[in-house]
């Protein structure tokens, strides 16, 4: 069926997967875009307004590893439609609220709904793609979360001209509740129930490519990943580079709009940079992956990540360097994620792709955490960023020097 049909449904998947990551994206990426007047309208502080995004990501990390488990138990439809339908719920009521304690309940009901917005969505791709094709297929999916921050750099301006910062909330709810629907009828959880093979791959029975089915058993635990020391490096280089790039991205806006004083419109520009940027990271490296190897690619983003982050602590009230350095920085955040992403597929089989993932975004997920927290206390104490930002770089520096120890994963492009 697969080989005979004009379009395989693999680029359906993809399709439907890139409008799940666009507006994810545009929500957890937006947030920081949000902020500045959000917390200016409400009288929040910036640790407050850290304090709301935490409350997203605590949940996001507590329960993706169920959610990466669920999809592999009962398939990924079921998973990312469920998961949009929390999330838009979650988003909407974001636009109501008055109050810190309700600011971070319902931005953590949008984050139980992120649960299923990307490592349910990495997995079925990887499985409806062989493995010569999954950087790719993730590079072009991936365009859709840097699509949804440019996006929002600059609706939002406009959005705050004519309505009010809750509009955006509204906007971006309406957007996750359409994609319930898109979810429910396109997503197929694997391609061999479907009558498919992986796209990309001549003949059946390919042990590197031939997709999973939910619920089959498999002699491989996540015990056995638990044991690996790879699983457990990669996770601490994941920790800290994503630290590194959420003490920078959750903040650029309000650094630019009040330590540099540009006004609004500029200072969200610098989304719109951040976001137009990542998409020739995620076209030209991901793809390169497949054949320079994850661990090479992966070295090389954080050398460049970290250096850029060194070099924004030198450029002072110089707007333009700012842009330059964002939009460099962004090349290389675009790739660097879903990169982390393919490495479970690389490194330990089908039958557990989707929990490794999970499994892995705890040690995301804390680093985001612990650099909103952090650098958003430091600005509030120190009055400026760059305590903050010092400890971005080190910590970008910290995730390049881990990635040494990962070795090469035999027989595969890692």
């Amino acid at each position: 069926m697969g080989e005979n049909t004009r379009i395989h449904w693999a680029w359906v998947i993809l399709a439907t997967c890139f409008f799940d990551l666009f507006i994810n994206y545009s929500i957890r990426l937006g947030y920081g875009v949000v902020l500045p007047e959000m917390i200016r309208d409400l009288d929040f502080s910036r640790t407050a307004g850290g304090t709301i995004f935490n409350a997203y990501l605590f949940v996001y990390v507590a329960l993706t590893p169920l959610t990466g488990y669920l999809t592999d138990r009962i398939g990924a439809r079921r998973v990312i439609a469920s998961c949009s339908l929390i999330l838009g719920i979650g988003v909407i009521l974001m636009g109501t609220v008055k109050t810190l304690p309700l600011a971070c309940l319902f931005f953590a009901v949008a984050g139980l709904g992120a649960t299923g917005m990307w490592t349910p969505v990495l997995t079925v791709v990887q499985r409806w793609f062989s493995l010569e094709k999954r950087g790719m297929a993730l590079g072009i999916i991936s365009t859709g979360y840097g699509l949804g921050f440019a996006t929002m750099g600059v609706a939002f301006p406009w959005i705050v001209g004519h309505f009010e910062w809750r509009f955006a909330w509204y906007f971006l709810g309406s957007g996750a509740l359409i994609m319930v629907l898109f979810n429910g009828l396109l997503i197929k959880s694997d391609p061999e129930s479907s009558g498919y093979l992986p796209w990309g791959q001549k003949e059946p029975g390919d042990p590197a490519s031939v997709a999973h089915k939910p619920g089959q058993n498999s002699n491989w635990s996540i015990k056995m990943a638990f044991q690996d020391p790879t699983f457990w490096i990669i996770g601490a280089s994941y920790f800290c580079i994503s630290y590194s790039l959420y003490g920078i991205t959750t903040f650029m806006v309000d650094y630019a709009r009040f330590d540099v004083g540009l006004p609004l419109s500029r200072a969200s520009f610098l989304a719109t940079i951040h976001g137009i940027c990542m998409l020739p990271g995620v076209l030209t490296i991901l793809p390169l992956s497949d054949h320079l190897g994850r661990k090479k690619t992966i070295l090389l983003c954080n050398f460049f990540i970290t250096v850029i982050l060194i070099g924004i602590l030198f450029i002072g009230d110089s707007w333009i360097m700012l842009y330059f350095l964002i939009g460099i920085m962004a090349v290389f955040y675009g790739a660097i994620w879903p990169i982390y992403g393919v490495c479970a597929g690389d490194y330990f089989p089908k039958e557990v792709m989707g929990t490794v993932i999970g499994a892995w975004t705890p040690f995301y997920g804390g680093g985001a955490i612990i650099a909103n927290w952090v650098s958003g206390m430091l600005r509030d104490t120190t009055g400026s960023y760059d305590v903050a930002f010092i400890i971005n770089a080190v910590m970008a520096a910290i995730g390049f020097v881990l990635f040494f120890k990962v070795k090469k994963a035999p027989g595969t492009f890692a």
